[in-house]
């Protein structure tokens, strides 16, 4: 009775204090994130007070937060849009793979942490943070420009790419054998194929089976299949994460709009949770000897994000300052970024891995909207400035002077 108690209290202050930290996050109109994560840190081993008998709970609230995130992430995309994207916009997020893939990659094995390792770290560096990302065009009132389409196209190929990119992940981290890892593979990209094709023609015949009047029948159908789906996924050593993506992907229509309204409230609760599950498992005195490859390698890779959007919103025929701006916009990392290293903390494999990606994170969220911002008008001004000087400051940069959102493809 009296550990029930304990348990409580606790969690019921741990919900308390995410709450007081959103809403202040809110009033200054920043991501979140960053706080959870500080409060996991505050709260975890080596932290100011350790949790206690709410661990385990938070542990199970964290897989929760993940499924709901990737259902979520599933619910906002259509089948034919995905294959759309992959049929259009797959040279960019080939660029996009490479650009900031390596980065990671590199690092962990300069670092010498080994392959697996650097397939992780490479993850955590190569997604960009769909929820921050969203929050920012629309704060900055960008949703109806002319580049936030190549923007998104970037986005949606990330999120279809974890869909095989996470069972590679899981089958590495559980130590299988290249063949078991190819059977793996082999059955995640199976059951995404099969998906998208069974949502393409017979979408309408599952969101009507799932579907209901009853918000709360709704919820619990959804919320259910949801589960089942990633425990299956999970057995099969494909990611529970992966499982909730397609059965988001699955459901469409009025469907996946009821579920989004009533599933956004439980996301943000259980994500949260999963933050600060991270930020638990962080010791925070394991940060600051990691800090100086976070912060260069956030540096490389704000630089190649930002010449990935460039890129991306060029070939989609985009003028230069809708160019610059697509690439500042696509700096912010977050969920996904967690979600990645996460797998490798549980696994053990490297124990630098998790405090790297937490600072990392932490840089980069907190950097996105600045870069969101000012990347266009920095490189307006720089090169107004080198006009007047007659200083050539490398390709492209001049054309920042163009007014127009418009070019011809090039």
């Amino acid at each position: 009775m009296q550990s029930s108690a304990v348990f409580l209290i606790e969690f019921g202050c741990l919900i308390l204090g995410l709450g007081l930290l959103g809403r202040f996050a809110g009033r200054f109109r920043f991501s979140p994130i960053p706080l959870y994560l500080l409060a996991g840190l505050a709260f975890g081993e080596g932290g100011l007070l350790p949790l206690g008998a709410s661990e385990d709970f938070v542990a199970v609230g964290a897989e929760i937060g993940v499924i709901l995130l990737l259902l979520m992430l599933g619910l906002e995309y259509t089948a034919t849009d995905l294959v759309s994207h992959l049929r259009t916009h797959s040279p960019a997020g080939l660029v996009d793979a490479v650009l900031n893939a390596l980065p990671g990659a590199v690092l962990a094995l300069l670092l010498g942490w080994g392959p697996v390792a650097a397939v992780v770290l490479a993850g955590v560096t190569w997604v960009s943070s769909s929820g921050v990302i969203a929050k920012i065009l629309g704060d900055l009132g960008r949703l109806g420009n002319r580049e936030t389409p190549a923007i998104l196209s970037i986005l949606v190929l990330e999120d279809l790419s974890m869909a095989v990119y996470l069972p590679i992940v899981t089958a590495l981290l559980a130590g299988v054998s290249l063949v078991a890892g190819g059977v793996t593979l082999a059955i995640a990209v199976g059951v995404l194929t099969l998906v998208l094709v069974l949502a393409v023609r017979y979408g309408r015949l599952v969101s009507r089976f799932v579907s209901s009047d009853d918000p709360e029948k709704l919820l619990l159908v959804v919320l259910g299949v949801t589960l089942v789906v990633a425990g299956v996924a999970q057995q099969l050593q494909v990611s529970a994460a992966v499982g909730a993506f397609l059965v988001g992907i699955a459901l469409s229509g009025e469907v996946a709009e009821g579920a989004t309204s009533l599933l956004a409230p439980l996301r943000d609760l259980f994500a949260a949770v999963f933050f600060v599950f991270f930020g638990l498992h962080t010791d925070p005195a394991s940060i600051p000897p990691v800090l100086l490859p976070a912060l260069a390698l956030a540096a490389v890779t704000t630089a190649t994000k930002i010449a990935t959007g460039y890129w991306a919103a060029r070939r989609a025929g985009i003028g230069p300052r809708g160019r610059w701006r697509a690439g500042g916009t696509l700096v912010a990392r977050g969920e996904f970024s967690i979600v990645i290293a996460g797998l490798a903390v549980t696994s053990g494999i490297e124990p630098s891995l998790g405090p790297l990606a937490t600072a990392y994170v932490l840089i980069l969220v907190l950097l996105g909207p600045l870069t969101a911002r000012w990347t266009e008008p920095l490189v307006t001004r720089l090169a107004a400035r080198s006009r007047r000087r007659g200083v050539p400051v490398g390709p492209g940069a001049h054309e920042a002077l163009d007014d127009q959102d418009t070019v011809g493809r090039t």
